[in-house]
């Protein structure tokens, strides 16, 4: 397929490509790009291209592709709405309160400590242990407090 074929090609399938973005959800000006952008990628590998009547459908195809990541995309680039009740119950704060109660007296100075705002350097030197300890300290502490809330609700069931 010459280029003047695949721009007559384009010239009568750029609409049917829009118009199968828009039916798999995207707005007018994002079906718009994915199929320009789709268009342009086939012109770049026309030779990749077998046959030369399936051209439409074959952008369609890298149209559907484009559009698909683009949506992926923006999906984990989009802003996470703040899931609070409208109860005005600060809800985190008693799952801390409540955590750090199933808690070792030691291991809840060390959350309470963290929490507080103090860096591992801080209440190493705080305690008189290398920040290494501390790591390792807080480490274990959250496997405990883990295995004490499974264990919790494996007994629930």
């Amino acid at each position: 397929m010459t280029q003047e074929d695949f721009g007559k090609a384009f010239q009568s399938g750029f609409g049917k490509t829009v118009g199968l973005l828009r039916s798999r959800g995207a707005s007018r000006d994002t079906a718009e790009d994915a199929a320009q952008a789709a268009w342009v990628r086939g012109l770049q590998k026309l030779n990749q291209l077998r046959n030369d009547a399936m051209v439409v459908a074959w952008v369609n195809t890298i149209a559907i592709n484009v559009h698909r990541r683009t949506r992926q995309y923006e999906a984990r680039h989009a802003t996470l709405p703040q899931l609070r009740g409208h109860d005005g119950i600060d809800w985190p704060a008693l799952d801390a309160t409540w955590l750090l109660s199933q808690c070792s007296p030691r291991d809840r100075t060390l959350f309470e400590q963290q929490i507080g705002g103090l860096s591992i350097e801080e209440i190493a030197r705080n305690q008189g242990v290398t920040s290494t300890a501390i790591r390792v300290r807080l480490l274990r502490a959250r496997r405990a407090v883990r295995a004490t809330v499974t264990d919790r609700a494996v007994r629930a069931l």
